[in-house]
């Protein structure tokens, strides 16, 4: 099957696409800062340029388009009519490397998290599942534990 877009079409809607600042990544930052971790965005100096990088943790956070990686839920499983041997090679490739980038990670001794789009779309999970994994990760010598500060209200007027 042929594109059902011209070329400029094309190449239009590939330029819309954000490589950084996207949707869940935001999501994700702010669930972060909301339980009161502090982080760095896109450390070059690291494999990948990791979306979110939390030194204190010794962490990276990858977070991944379920279709553009290839997840394994109903968005990451679509298989395009148009062109599909190109998809299909373009995504694998994405997969291999994102392997490649977590390998070298792992052996520099970051842990690395993934979280898909998917996940973002329910807040409270998105937070449960942070703090647990940054539990592990690097608790606190005094305490044992990572302290997750959630925000108080803050009362208006006063």
């Amino acid at each position: 099957m042929t594109d059902v877009h011209t070329s400029e079409q094309r190449s239009r809607n590939m330029a819309a696409i954000r490589g950084k600042d996207t949707k869940p990544e935001i999501v994700v930052r702010t669930a972060l800062h909301a339980l009161g971790y502090r982080f760095r965005l896109h450390r070059r100096n690291l494999p990948g340029t990791p979306d979110i990088v939390l030194p204190k943790y010794r962490t990276v956070i990858f977070v991944h388009g379920c279709f553009w990686h290839s997840h394994d839920c109903r968005y990451g499983r679509v298989t395009p009519a148009a062109r599909s041997e190109f998809w299909s090679g373009k995504r694998a490739g994405t997969v291999e490397r994102d392997q490649r980038k977590i390998q070298a990670l792992q052996a520099d001794g970051w842990q690395v998290l993934t979280i898909w789009e998917c996940e973002t779309k329910d807040s409270d999970a998105l937070s449960q599942f942070l703090c647990e994994r940054l539990n592990q990760s690097g608790p606190s010598p005094e305490t044992g534990i990572v302290s997750a500060k959630v925000p108080r209200k803050v009362s208006q007027g006063h």
